[in-house]
């Protein structure tokens, strides 16, 4: 089979490709190698077996040459980030998205399947309980309640603070304009995919960790920001009190699942969280990552929040495990491989304070008053 990979010199992009080059399929990649994600251009690591083409997925022009002749699409190619520029993460996300399929159905083109990258952020908080047993879906949590230094969410019943539960793919509740961009990829995936007959999958990541994570984009998470401070020989700076939960997964994990939906046909019009199958703290990942780098480390909170992160979240992945699928590594094999990977590059720049710096000027990285 022919099979084009959008964003696929990204993280997961990039090892779907090897994974489809490994089954036998003719592989394409179409990356735009945006900024700062691809800082340094067209990435070594990239897949010799596979055709690249240098292209925008929301150019018409492009992304219809870069069909032709394909029977099924990964379309990883997104738009992530801390900045205020609203429109393109709809613009990247949500329009090509659309491009795309507006293209298969011009086309009329032989498609046998698309799986679309969406993301955890879809459920926002979450699904959580109040003391009372009441499911609720908490939205923001109040500037003024973070400052002073309480991070748990209240009940709105006013009866304490609520607990966190695992969240299915029935939950919908997007906070921050990526979750939004990537609740309308799902939205265009599913309907319009069973609208024309063209099977369609939106796979919910979370977390996801290992090699080939970008170390130039502050959106990327703890195993970067951790690994790297560490690798510099500082402690990793932890936000809020280290106890917000996490469902972090491994790259490895990802691509089975990526595969296994692929090739079932279980799957078609459905959406699936994939997750590591628990729940961590922050401030336990961070011992994890520190004795990767032969360091026992007692996390401590830096005064520091990021105004708009979730307070807990983790995914339910009951769906994907019905078709078969498992997760199979864990945070420490995860961190292990990325720790790895970070040794043997011999260009990287400390760069942590800079990130720090851009989400301060943006107003993302605020300080507890209390």
């Amino acid at each position: 089979m022919r099979v084009l990979v959008t964003g696929g010199a990204g993280f997961i992009g990039s090892h779907t490709v090897d994974a489809l080059v490994a089954r036998g399929h003719d592989v394409r990649i179409l990356d735009s190698l945006e900024q700062p994600v691809h800082l340094r251009g067209r990435p070594d690591y990239l897949n010799p077996a596979a055709e690249f083409v240098l292209g925008d997925v929301t150019d018409r022009a492009t992304l219809r040459a870069a069909l032709h002749g394909v029977d099924g699409v990964f379309h990883l190619a997104a738009y992530q980030d801390y900045l205020p520029d609203f429109s393109k993460f709809f613009r990247v996300n949500a329009v090509g998205t659309a491009l795309l399929y507006e293209l298969v159905v011009a086309d009329a083109l032989p498609i046998q399947k698309i799986v679309v990258a969406s993301s955890q952020a879809v459920c926002g908080e979450g699904r959580h309980r109040t003391p009372g047993g009441r499911v609720v879906y908490p939205g923001l949590r109040p500037e003024a309640q973070l400052a002073a230094g309480r991070f748990e969410i209240a009940s709105p019943d006013g009866d304490g603070e609520t607990v966190w539960e695992p969240s299915d793919e029935s939950v919908v509740n997007p906070q921050n304009q990526y979750a939004l961009s990537k609740h309308s990829q799902e939205q265009i995936a599913i309907h319009l995919g069973r609208r024309y007959g063209i099977p369609s999958v939106a796979m919910r990541y979370s977390i996801v960790q290992g090699p080939r994570q970008s170390f130039f984009n502050a959106y990327s998470g703890a195993c970067r920001v951790f690994s790297l401070a560490l690798h510099f020989g500082r402690d990793p700076v932890i936000y809020e009190d280290g106890q917000q939960v996490r469902d972090f997964v491994n790259i490895h994990d990802v691509v089975d699942a990526n595969l296994r939906v692929f090739e079932d046909a279980r799957a078609d019009y459905e959406v699936f969280n994939v997750g590591g199958g628990r729940a961590w703290t922050v401030n336990e990942f961070a011992v994890i990552v520190g004795r990767a780098f032969g360091s026992e480390i007692a996390p401590k909170p830096s005064g520091l929040y990021r105004f708009g992160d979730t307070r807990h979240i983790c995914s339910d992945v009951s769906k994907l495990r019905d078709l078969g699928w498992e997760p199979k590594r864990s945070p420490a094999d995860s961190v292990a491989e990325y720790a790895e990977w970070l040794r043997a590059q011999d260009d990287i720049e400390d760069i942590l304070a800079h990130a720090d710096e851009t989400m301060k000027s943006l107003n993302v990285l605020r300080r507890v008053d209390a």
